[in-house]
């Protein structure tokens, strides 16, 4: 994922600029600066403490209740907005020194190595065939899991092994001088990897005899035994399908917070989305389901994962710097359960699954986890806010499968013959964009099609979350796409809206610019809801709303995801605002893989202007904001690899 460095001089950009290149813009005293530049402190802002050395005491809290939750949810997003002048606030420098260590291990826990697996072209499912949708060894194609699931493998320790392999292992080494960094299938904001990965599964031959709960180690491709779980107690057998499992994950703060500040929370949660549209594809390899239990509440999470165990961690009530270890926790994000496509609905009962989830808090948990930094700087919003977040268990939400819809399709001859494997493993956050790189008319659209929540052939609007992998979310898609085409062939130049909720189509149109097109383009498959608000060249636009960055502007296309957001938040309550970034990184995802599979390349683009992209569009108020940018184009080689 593309940011900027904490320090960061800004070029003049004025309104003649934007004028330039989109004449349908008008004049807008935000986007009018003087000729001198402007240059952001990207340190703790004159309107707050500055970092104290020591940790301040603490008082206990009064219970908080939605209406205060809300409130420090939409605090902490207005505060951690960029801006034209300035940006959210972050770290003056990068602290090398300290660090975070970006592979947790708990110290005495018993290893359990997994196997490890080829790269290239061999059948990564048993029970999969030579189609037209496999290559020449058997092996499913890309596109094949986007139309239908394979049947499923059985749970053993290959199943098991392969899962965490295609999904959330290391993928690669990159060497710049003397230093040499991982990469991992899962992509990351920094390549910081704040998220954490558990499995709770029933006994599995050469793994465990008997269920259990582990941490991944992707560093070692092993599990790290946590706890057994006693055969009597039933606990998966009891609550779900023959053959399923839980996968949860959890953040790290820190890891993200060291180089990003306040704004650390936002990518943390980009991360936790980008995870679960990972396992989602892996487990389609393997014929499984995917769905988040969302009814369960924070302390179910902790409990599952093992985390209640170690001790919780005091939000200062403002910024510190010190030792302070306790700020390396693990915030529980949510647990999927992952089962055998095409066993039909199945009930979840919360209350008795939270009731289930009681007794983990007896296990024996084996392990401490180890330390990653000797210093560290606390920036107090983001564990407040993740406070204001933690969801509580509801009894009320219903758990529901509904029948696998496939992705739509109008140009598949566009796809590489790339497996599955091939193109997670092998996908890589670009770092620059050729500028040369064309993509066709069709290729994009097919690509769009692919970022639908609902795929084709549903006979319903796009709205419910039905397809890959979007289909692992309980709720309906709530996320949308401005895009900046700039080099698709036989597709105007200009900016163009990806309504992936139909039900907001009349809201949106409303609330943007009133002489905004909003027609359909040419040859745009009538099932894909986009749409051409404005022609011309939106190069230089772009780039100065992704903080100035090439990478925005020299691909075929870019694009902010805006999220459906103050609605949400106080009809749905403060929870969704992170599920809010998730949902936004199953997109990313998707894009990722999607340029991958066709032979470019993508990245994440956590660095943006808020409000300025907000004006561009004449979306007033936060009924909608951007929570997301992205890239996708031709890729520079990169020869650290």
């Amino acid at each position: 994922m593309s940011h900027l460095s904490s320090r960061y001089s800004l070029p003049l950009i004025n309104h003649t600029c934007l004028h330039n290149h989109f004449n349908f813009l008008p004049c807008s005293t935000s986007l009018i600066f003087s000729n001198k530049k402007l240059i952001p402190t990207m340190s703790f802002s004159s309107s707050s403490s500055s970092p104290s050395t020591t940790n301040p005491k603490e008082e206990k809290k009064p219970e908080t209740t939605d209406s205060q939750k809300l409130s420090q949810v939409l605090k902490y997003h207005n505060q951690t907005k960029h801006s034209f002048t300035s940006y959210a606030r972050g770290p003056r420098g990068l602290d090398w020194a300290n660090q975070p260590n970006p592979f947790r291990r708990f110290v005495a826990s018993p290893l359990l190595p997994l196997v490890h697996l080829p790269t290239d072209n061999q059948n990564q499912n048993p029970s999969s065939s030579s189609s037209s949708s496999s290559d020449c060894n058997g092996v499913p194609l890309y596109s094949s899991h986007l139309k239908s699931l394979p049947s499923p493998a059985p749970v053993s320790i290959s199943s098991i092994s392969q899962l965490f392999y295609d999904s959330l292992a290391l993928s690669a080494w990159k060497t710049a001088g003397f230093s040499t960094w991982s990469l991992r299938v899962n992509p990351s904001s920094g390549n910081l990897h704040p998220t954490e990965s558990y499995v709770i599964a029933p006994a599995i031959d050469s793994v465990c005899d008997s269920p259990f709960v582990a941490h991944y180690a992707p560093k070692e491709h092993a599990l790290e035994l946590r706890a057994k779980i006693p055969s009597g107690f039933d606990f998966l057998n009891k609550n779900f399908p023959r053959n399923s499992f839980l996968i949860g994950f959890s953040s790290i703060f820190w890891r993200e917070a060291w180089k990003y500040g306040e704004r650390a929370f936002r990518y943390c949660n980009h991360d936790v989305g980008h995870a679960i549209a990972a396992v989602s594809m892996a487990a389609a390899g393997l014929g499984w389901d995917v769905k988040i239990l969302d009814g369960l509440g924070h302390e179910d999470l902790e409990k599952l994962m093992g985390l209640d165990v170690f001790p919780k961690f005091e939000v200062p009530s403002k910024p510190v710097k010190g030792k302070l270890p306790g700020i390396e926790f693990e915030h529980p994000d949510c647990v999927l359960v992952v089962f055998p496509s095409g066993v039909g609905g199945f009930d979840v009962n919360y209350e008795k699954l939270s009731s289930s989830i009681e007794k983990f808090s007896a296990l024996d948990w084996i392990g401490k986890p180890n330390s990653l930094s000797k210093e560290h700087v606390c920036w107090d919003i983001i564990y407040k806010t993740a406070e204001a977040v933690e969801k509580p268990l509801t009894i009320s939400n219903e758990f529901k499968i509904d029948p696998f819809c496939a992705s739509g399709i109008c140009s598949e001859s566009c796809y590489k013959d790339y497996s599955v494997r091939e193109v997670v493993r092998k996908r890589r956050s670009a770092v620059d964009m050729d500028k040369v790189t064309t993509m066709e008319r069709e290729t994009f659209y097919q690509i769009m099609l692919h970022c639908l929540p609902s795929g084709s052939g549903s006979g319903e609007k796009q709205k419910r979350q039905l397809a890959m992998p979007f289909r692992a979310l309980s709720w309906d898609a709530e996320v949308h796409t401005v895009l900046f085409v700039h080099r698709v062939k036989g597709l105007p130049k200009g900016l163009y809206f990806l309504v992936r909720n139909e039900d907001h189509f009349e809201e949106l149109e409303n609330a943007t610019r009133p002489d905004f097109e909003w027609e359909k383009p040419e040859g745009c498959p009538d099932d894909l809801p986009l749409y051409i608000l404005a022609r011309g060249d939106c190069q230089q636009v772009s780039k100065a709303l992704s903080c100035h960055q090439d990478i925005a502007c020299d691909g075929c296309f870019s694009l902010g995801m805006v999220a459906h957001f103050d609605s949400t938040l106080r009809n749905k309550n403060a929870w969704m605002y992170p599920r809010l970034f998730w949902e936004t990184g199953l997109l990313g995802q998707v894009l990722y893989l999607e340029a991958h599979a066709i032979g470019i390349s993508a990245t994440g683009i956590g660095c943006f202007f808020d409000d300025p992209v907000h004006e561009l569009l004449g979306l007033r108020g936060s009924n909608y904001q951007s929570l997301y940018h992205f890239t996708v184009g031709g890729p520079v080689l990169d020869n650290r690899l």
